[in-house]
């Protein structure tokens, strides 16, 4: 659909403020998006950018309604694995899991299967299934030693849902194999590793904190050393 440009320019500035937010502070992100979804909600990009702003936000429902209108409007599949999601985010993993089994999933490309193993994976474990969830992240995927955009996340949840299993051994190795391949610091698996090494990390600005008032400390003490020692010399003066 084509807006008036005057109209479309007003629903890219917002549109371009959701993608700047969204992750720093989604709250804001999601503001904007409502205001593009009030100026053209018969655009697919708008609602799909305010599906990805309610789900950052964790409104699950209000995400869900967006992203299949925007697939309505679209035709695509590509929101397949994130539409999942939602349904899990809403207490609902069994409808995620049944998503995980649909024809669409066979129309994602690469990233988006592994999307949605990821999604199915983690419906698994909201259902207790642990041993199942290990299960479905094990792929070719994830064996390659290939690094794509989603190998650390994917080494990831595997070492993870290892470690909720009590493999800690293996969990360690895949906590190790994710850091390798994790770039861009989109996992915390270098915490997850100290952690399970026992190595605590001290905060150098609280350290900093902490030396300055210890110094503060010392000198006030130093001066209140002083101000005592000229008190005594006045007594001093005037006992003589």
């Amino acid at each position: 659909m084509s807006l008036p440009k005057g109209l479309a320019e007003d629903v890219a500035r917002n549109l371009v403020m959701v993608a700047q937010l969204i992750d720093e502070d989604p709250e804001k992100a999601y503001g904007y998006s409502r205001v593009a979804l009030r100026l053209a909600s018969r655009v697919a990009a708008v609602r799909e950018a305010a599906g990805f702003a309610a789900y950052a936000t964790q409104k699950y429902s209000e995400a869900l309604a967006e992203f299949r209108a925007a697939r309505r409007m679209s035709g695509g599949v590509e929101l397949w694995p994130v539409m999942a999601d939602c349904e899990r985010g809403l207490g609902r993993p069994e409808r995620a899991l049944a998503m995980a089994g649909e024809p669409e999933v066979q129309k994602l490309d690469k990233a988006g299967q592994v999307e949605m193993r990821l999604v199915a994976a983690g419906a698994r474990r909201d259902m207790d299934q642990l041993d199942a969830a290990i299960v479905t992240l094990q792929s070719p995927e994830l064996a390659s030693s290939a690094v794509h955009p989603w190998t650390a996340r994917l080494r990831y949840a595997y070492a993870d849902a290892l470690l909720a299993a009590g493999r800690e051994s293996e969990a360690r190795e895949w906590f190790a194999k994710a850091l390798e391949a994790d770039k861009d610091g989109s996992t915390d698996a270098s915490d997850r590793l100290a952690e399970m090494d026992g190595v605590e990390f001290v905060d150098a600005f609280d350290e900093s904190e902490d030396e300055a008032e210890e110094t503060e400390e010392s000198e006030d003490s130093r001066e209140a050393d002083v101000v005592e020692l000229d008190d005594e010399g006045d007594r001093d003066g005037d006992k003589g």
